[in-house]
C-alpha cells in the first residue's frame, strides 16, 4: 500500500542538551498515540521525525490533528529520492512543473554531512536544474514556491510548503499540574498554555449541584474534550462546592464570600492535587479582571496553598484571552449559558482589598466549615474524558459515548484498590467514623460518567477517612 510520509520538525526540543532524547522520544509517544487509528508509524530521524500514513488517509484530517501537538514547530507532506542529486533532480523537476508556480527558490538543508556537496551547493545545482528545464524563474525574495530539500543519511526528503506547528514541549515532559476548570473562557486557555509548556493537566471543576442545576457540569465535560485533542488524555476531577459555600453564607461577612469560595477551593484543590501527583495548581486569574482578582484578593487567595500556584495569563487582557480561545476551539462553549457555582449567593458589593485577617476572622466557623469541606473532598468523583470530534464539525453531546455508573457518596481517588468492592463499605463504615451530620442540605449522590474507551484504564477507588486531617485548614492561616 502507498505510503503518504510527513515530516515533522521541532525548535525548542534542539535547543536541549544531554536531555533531548527525553523530549524526542515524548514526541514520538505522543505522536503514535495520535494517530494510531489511522494506522500511523513514527520514526524518529535526525533532527526530526517522519510519520507515515496510509495514502488514504485525507491530508485535511493528517494536518488537523498534527497542527495540535504540541513539540512541533512545522511539519510538512513530504517526499522521499535516492542520495544522488541527478535523482532528485528529476524527480523535483517534474514536481515543480506539475504545480505551475509562476517563481521559484530552492532551500536546502545538509544534515548528514558526509553528502559531498554544502547546503549552498545543493541548492545552485537544483535550482539551475528545475530552471532549465521548466523555464520557471529563480526569485530568492518572495518566490512563489520554496523547494525544501533536508539530506538525511540514507535518502533526501523534499516538499513544497511548511504548516505550522503548535510549538512548545510534548504534553508529559514538564510534569503533573491540576488546573482549576470553570466553564468561562479563561481557565480552558490557562490549561491549554500549560500543555503547551509540557504539563499534563488534572481539570478539577467545582459545581453546586443539586443547588444548581448540571449544565455547568455538561459545559466543563465538553470542555475537557476540546482539551483533550492536545494532551490526548484527560481525567476531569468534579468536586461539589454547595455545602462549603452554603456555610460560608450563613457564617461569613457578605463582602468575602468570593474572595473565600476562592480560598477553600485552593485548599480543596491542592489536596486532591496531592493526591494525583500533580506539583502545582494553575488558575484562569487575569490581574484587575473582576473583584476577586485585584492584586490584594490574589495574595490572599494565593495564601492559601501551601505549594506552587500558577497563573498563565496574569498579564494578558480579555481580547488576547478571547482571541486565543477562539483559535484553541474552547470560546463556543464556553460562551454558552451555565449556572456557575461562584455565581451562587454573590454579593451586590465584592471586596476588593481583603486582608489576611478579615479572612481569617471570616473563616473562624470551625466545625461546620471544616466538616462541609471533609465532604466536598471525599465525594469528588473522577470522570474519563475521550477526545472530541474534529474542530470543524459539529459539537458532540457531552454525554455521547459514556457509560454510567451509580456509586457510593463516599468514594474517593486514591490506592491501593480494595480489595473487595462488596465486602469494603461496611467494614470502612465501622472503622471510620464519619463527621457529624449537619444541619444544612447535603448534594445528592453523584454520578461518575466513565467514557467507553479501551484505552483509558479505570481508575482505582477506595475509602477516605472525613474525619482524618486533610491539610486543608492550616492554623496559621
Amino acid at each position: 500500500m502507498a505510503e503518504m510520509k510527513v515530516v515533522l520538525r521541532y525548535h525548542e526540543i534542539a535547543l536541549k542538551g544531554r536531555n533531548r532524547p527525553f523530549f524526542v522520544d515524548k514526541l514520538a509517544v505522543n505522536a503514535r498515540r495520535l494517530l494510531a487509528d489511522l494506522g500511523g508509524k513514527v520514526h524518529v530521524l535526525a533532527g526530526r521525525l517522519r510519520v507515515d500514513l496510509p495514502d488514504d488517509v485525507p491530508w485535511a484530517e493528517a494536518e488537523r490533528r498534527l497542527g495540535g501537538l504540541f513539540g512541533v514547530a512545522n511539519f510538512s507532506r513530504a517526499h522521499e529520492a535516492p542520495l544522488d542529486l541527478a535523482a532528485l533532480g528529476r524527480e523535483a523537476t517534474a514536481a515543480v512543473a506539475a504545480r505551475g508556480a509562476a517563481s521559484f527558490r530552492v532551500t536546502a538543508r545538509r544534515s548528514f554531512k558526509g553528502f559531498p556537496l554544502t547546503s549552498p551547493e545543493i541548492e545552485r545545482e537544483l535550482g539551475a536544474a528545475i530552471h532549465v528545464a521548466t523555464g520557471i524563474p529563480v526569485r530568492l525574495e518572495e518566490p512563489d514556491l520554496v523547494v525544501y530539500v533536508e539530506v538525511l543519511a540514507d535518502r533526501i526528503l523534499y516538499s513544497f510548503e511548511r504548516r505550522a506547528g503548535a510549538g512548545g514541549f510534548p504534553v508529559g515532559t514538564s510534569g503533573r499540574v491540576a488546573a482549576l476548570l470553570s466553564g468561562g473562557i479563561d481557565s480552558p486557555v490557562a490549561a491549554w498554555r500549560m500543555m503547551k509548556r509540557g504539563c499534563t493537566v488534572v481539570p478539577i471543576h467545582f459545581h453546586a449541584f443539586p443547588l444548581q442545576d448540571r449544565t455547568t457540569i455538561d459545559k466543563v465535560t465538553e470542555l475537557a474534550r476540546i482539551l483533550t485533542r492536545y494532551q490526548l488524555r484527560t481525567r476531569l476531577l468534579l468536586v461539589p462546592f454547595g455545602e462549603v459555600q452554603q456555610t460560608i453564607v450563613a457564617s461569613c461577612p457578605a463582602p468575602l464570600r468570593v474572595v473565600l469560595y476562592r480560598r477553600f477551593m485552593v485548599r480543596i484543590a491542592e489536596v486532591l492535587a496531592g493526591r494525583h501527583k500533580a506539583r502545582a495548581l494553575v488558575t484562569g486569574e487575569s490581574l484587575g479582571q473582576v473583584a476577586s482578582q485585584t492584586l490584594d484578593n490574589m495574595t490572599v487567595i494565593g495564601e492559601a496553598a501551601h505549594g506552587l500556584v500558577l497563573r498563565p495569563l496574569v498579564g494578558m487582557d480579555k481580547s488576547e484571552i478571547t482571541e486565543e480561545a477562539r483559535r484553541i476551539g474552547t470560546f463556543e462553549v464556553s460562551t454558552l449559558p451555565d449556572q456557575d457555582c461562584c455565581q451562587l449567593f454573590v454579593p451586590r458589593s465584592p471586596a476588593t482589598a481583603a486582608t489576611r485577617g478579615e479572612v481569617a476572622r471570616g473563616s473562624s466557623v470551625a466545625t461546620r466549615l471544616r466538616t462541609a469541606v471533609s465532604r466536598s473532598i471525599v465525594s469528588s468523583k473522577w470522570k474519563f474524558v475521550p477526545r472530541a470530534a474534529p474542530m470543524t464539525a459539529s459539537l458532540p453531546s457531552p454525554r455521547a459515548n459514556l457509560r454510567v455508573t451509580n456509586v457510593p457518596p463516599s468514594i474517593s481517588v486514591s490506592s491501593p484498590p480494595p480489595p473487595s468492592s462488596t465486602a469494603l463499605f461496611p467494614a470502612v463504615r465501622r472503622s471510620l467514623p464519619l463527621p457529624p451530620r449537619s444541619s444544612l442540605p447535603l448534594p445528592a449522590p453523584a454520578r461518575v460518567i466513565a467514557p467507553v474507551v479501551p484505552t483509558l484504564r479505570i481508575c482505582r477507588r477506595s475509602y477516605v477517612d472525613p474525619s482524618a486531617k486533610l491539610n486543608v485548614w492550616p492554623a496559621a492561616r
